[in-house]
């Protein structure tokens, strides 16, 4: 079985009771709010990660606030294409930050295809991956540990 491992820097921003989010297709085609951030480069710091992936995908320069957490979540795929089946590991660095600067605007030609602020309330009836409930659980908690448990949301892109 064929191991892999991900680790990527994501960032929560608030402003006026309203969340950043962006927006991506999930495998099936179905489009689902994704927390604007994504994977480390080989030698890249986290923070520098989260800060030129916020850039891409939301036109925002940020400053990053503090540490909120790390969401570590492992589970094999039987179905892994032509190379059979994957043993997948994601370590998720969830950082808060701050807009500082930039416009929002759209990613070109990347992962996500829209952002835009959402009402915290309205983040529930949201087609959202597990991510986003896992950090805005760190968010209004703030653990010790920096760990939580959030159960999957219910709902199509669940």
């Amino acid at each position: 079985m064929r191991k892999k491992l991900r680790v990527a820097a994501y960032a929560v921003c608030v402003r006026d009771g309203q969340l950043l989010l962006a927006r991506s297709p999930a495998p099936d085609g179905t489009l689902e709010w994704v927390l604007p951030g994504g994977g480390m480069e080989h030698g890249e710091d986290p923070l520098d990660t989260v800060v030129r992936e916020l850039d891409e995908e939301t036109g925002y320069r940020v400053e990053v606030t503090g540490l909120l957490g790390i969401d570590s979540s492992h589970h094999t795929s039987r179905r892994g294409g032509l190379r059979g089946p994957v043993d997948h590991h994601g370590v998720r660095v969830v950082y808060e930050g701050r807009v500082v600067g930039g416009e929002l605007r759209n990613e070109v030609n990347g992962s996500t295809d829209l952002a835009a602020w959402h009402d915290l309330d309205a983040v529930p009836a949201l087609t959202r991956v597990r991510l986003v409930d896992i950090a805005l659980k760190l968010w209004h908690e703030r653990p010790v540990d920096g760990r939580v448990f959030a159960p999957p949301p219910a709902g199509p892109g669940a």
